[in-house]
């Protein structure tokens, strides 16, 4: 791990760790303020990030073949990791009271990588211009592949929950299906998200005014998310499940790389540079947006929040084992039997 990397990395904490200070000093309102200010970026920062983003990217110069090696199994992760919790949850009297939203929140948490501030840095340094052109390709989906797959699935749960709770014991379809789309599409994850993809369709450039705007309230957000972490660790803690949190964590920084790698090897027939980039990026801690996530569902906060410190203090061990076993597989003969069946 380079110096540059281990500095942002400890910036990470710093930032979190002044929000954690700053709660412990009683100066951001208890449970109220932190509400109020992950609300403020979950429906103001986060947005005007994914509207600028779908808006500026060039959408028909993608890797849509190395996108799909990465985000085919993403999906498949936190659909099975979503299916295993919602299984789990039901022998669990204490989890069944986190709501029928909880399994998206943990899957969420499972799989959002922190894509942005710690995997700029780490694919720049680790794999130079080359390399961080396709992690950036990653990055332009990554929101709107993963959180709007989970925030579909979590409205869908939450309207047959409400519809039991009325009394219906099969809820009408058409209600329920006109429910999940509104609740889906006025929702701060996908409105943004489409809206910028509707602005990209037309081939018009950003006034330059919404430009700015949108840039500064996407950048003021990044701080605020790091900070709101420490927030949430101080209001409440490593939480009683602790174990728990420190299991995701560990599925998260060596489970889905693994099975990245294994879906780019031996579905894509991926190799050397696209190779690495996808496995780190599935490698990366959990990312701030989960934290927001489970906020806006207001369900497993401190779990999502202990999973992102576990997760990014981990990356220090995790990474340096991706590379060498990446490493390793460059030097041997299987790498170059994958490329020539690729061929």
């Amino acid at each position: 791990m380079t110096l540059d990397l281990f500095l942002r990395l400890l910036a990470l904490f710093i930032v979190g760790g002044i929000g954690f200070g700053a709660a412990r000093a009683g100066l951001t309102g208890g449970a109220v303020g932190l509400r109020a200010l992950s609300n403020l970026a979950f429906l103001v920062f986060v947005p005007a990030l994914l509207f600028r983003s779908m808006a500026k990217v060039d959408l028909a110069h993608l890797p849509w073949t190395l996108l799909l090696a990465f985000f085919a199994p993403l999906l498949l992760w936190s659909l099975l990791v979503r299916l295993g919790v919602a299984r789990r949850d039901r022998d669990d009297a204490r989890a069944l009271q986190d709501g029928p939203a909880a399994s998206a929140v943990s899957a969420v948490t499972a799989s959002f990588g922190n894509t942005v501030q710690v995997g700029l840095p780490f694919a720049a340094a680790m794999f130079g211009e080359a390399g961080l052109q396709l992690h950036i390709a990653i990055v332009s989906l990554h929101a709107l592949v993963l959180l709007s797959a989970q925030t579909v699935l979590a409205e869908i749960a939450l309207a047959r929950a409400a519809a039991r709770a009325a009394g219906a014991a099969r809820p009408p379809l058409g209600a329920m299906l006109l429910t999940i789309l509104r609740q889906s599409l006025i929702h701060p994850v996908t409105l943004p998200v489409l809206a910028g993809l509707g602005w990209n369709a037309l081939g018009l450039p950003l006034p330059r005014l919404l430009d700015e705007v949108s840039g500064m309230l996407a950048q003021a957000g990044v701080p605020l998310c790091l900070a709101l972490i420490g927030v949430s660790l101080a209001q409440y803690g490593l939480g009683e499940r602790w174990r728990r949190s420190a299991a995701i964590a560990a599925m998260k920084l060596l489970l889905l790389p693994a099975l990245v790698a294994a879906s780019a090897v031996l579905v894509f027939r991926l190799d050397g540079l696209a190779l690495s980039v996808l496995v780190l990026a599935a490698a990366l801690p959990t990312g701030s947006n989960a934290m927001l996530f489970a906020q806006r569902y207001q369900v497993r906060e401190a779990e999502a929040s202990t999973v992102i410190v576990l997760s990014t203090a981990g990356f220090m061990l995790s990474a340096p084992l991706w590379l060498t076993l990446l490493d390793l597989w460059r030097r041997s003969g299987f790498s170059g039997l994958s490329a020539a069946a690729a061929g």
